[in-house]
């Protein structure tokens, strides 16, 4: 973890160098977490598919077709029922994308638990499948324009909720840290396992903290437009001053979305059953059977998990975009299993952690943000990429060969 946070540190600072400064602004590193958003869902679900010494090639194939079901939903299905910018319409497009995934990835999940078809062969088979159906949904139309309410799940400025709300935020979430660092040392006191020193705990809380704060001040200080940030005092009742107001975007929706969902899948790996039999069967899955967990039902839950995250993802793409389309999703299987396996997933299964993935999404679009910044044309972007994920996979090997 502190290998992969000062890789970071020179990703950020080497772009910001080539870059002339272009880098490390508010501007850009709100842009960058909203861009990383839809990546680090997905690598949530993609740690536990290869912890259990699986793969899912499929995510962006699914994410295109999830898209292309929702865009349908809000222009044309639900239109017909109750109009449009119906007060639901956001909340039903979410379920549906949730409920899909969550189907398309049980349906994959149990071919490979049930029918002992290889998760290579299944999930290869779905990205052609979910592609060629995200076609096949509107014959290649794009769908647009979605929802009001709906769009603030893709960031912009219809996505960022301000400058007050971002303050309480970080402020529950600073607390949170502090509590959380206290309640771990005193469940590991009460078993008798080693604790850190006082001032070690207190630093990496004081870390924790700091992050938080320094990525509020961040989006409190990316400034909205001076023509919007006018029409949004005015529709209050204000008055516009002569010289102007600086009003800041403030954290973004999409980002809450990821840290909620890195939060609770955070829980489902570190405290619930289901979690402890996943690692189980990634560790060694003779011994989790013959220890009474049914391997299959947990495999099968695993990739329906998958595909439910890839639902949430599919609604932040898409509203980003305020479209549907059928590329939405390329190459997004590249990036997933490329942030998992550099937050520390291991290909051999048995080993992973959701804050490594979170992190591992966050370097690659570092990498690629930069790339674009400096005037890389997309093809190199690949390469390099490609090249990154090699690299995390050799690491990988070394690292687990020294250990055993």
């Amino acid at each position: 973890m502190i290998g992969m946070v000062a890789a970071l540190a020179v990703i950020w600072l080497g772009f910001n160098w080539l870059s002339d400064g272009a880098f490390l602004t508010a501007r850009n590193l709100w842009n960058l977490l909203v861009q990383t958003s839809s990546i680090a869902v997905m690598a949530c679900g993609m740690v536990l598919v290869i912890v259990t010494r699986n793969i899912d090639l499929s995510v962006g194939s699914m994410l295109g077709f999830v898209s292309m079901v929702v865009g349908l939903v809000q222009v044309r299905l639900l239109p017909g029922l109750w109009g449009f910018e119906h007060p639901l319409t956001w909340l039903v497009s979410l379920i549906v994308a949730i409920c899909l995934g969550g189907m398309v990835g049980l349906l994959q999940g149990a071919l490979i638990a049930y029918l002992a078809i290889p998760s290579f062969i299944v999930t290869l088979g779905g990205l052609l499948i979910w592609r060629g159906a995200a076609w096949w949904v509107t014959q290649g139309q794009t769908i647009a324009p979605m929802d009001s309410r709906f769009r603030p799940l893709g960031g912009g400025v219809e996505g960022a909720i301000g400058t007050s709300a971002s303050w309480a935020i970080g402020i529950l979430a600073c607390i949170a840290i502090c509590v959380a660092a206290a309640l771990i040392r005193r469940r590991r006191k009460r078993f008798g396992f080693t604790l850190r020193p006082l001032w070690a705990e207190a630093l990496i809380a004081a870390l924790g903290c700091g992050a938080v704060i320094a990525t509020v001040t961040m989006a409190n200080s990316y400034a909205l437009p001076a023509g919007i940030a006018r029409r949004l005092v005015e529709a209050k009742g204000g008055i516009w001053p002569e010289g102007g107001l600086t009003i800041g975007h403030g954290l973004a929706v999409p980002v809450l979305v990821a840290l909620g969902v890195g939060i609770a899948m955070t829980f489902v790996a570190n405290r619930l059953r289901f979690g402890r039999y996943v690692f189980a069967i990634g560790g060694n899955p003779e011994a989790a059977q013959l220890s009474g967990v049914n391997t299959r039902k947990v495999l099968m839950l695993v990739f329906g998990l998958m595909g439910a995250l890839v639902g949430i993802s599919a609604c932040i793409s898409t509203a980003r975009l305020n479209a549907a389309t059928n590329a939405a999703g390329s190459l997004d299987e590249l990036y997933v299993i490329a942030a998992a396996v550099i937050g520390g997933t291991s290909l051999a299964g048995g080993v992973g952690t959701i804050v490594g993935a979170m992190l591992g999404a966050l370097v690659m679009q570092s990498l690629q943000s930069g790339m674009v910044l400096i005037g890389v044309d997309a093809p190199l972007q690949n390469i390099v990429v490609g090249i990154v994920l090699v690299i995390a996979v050799w690491l990988d090997g070394l690292y687990r060969k020294r250990l055993g």
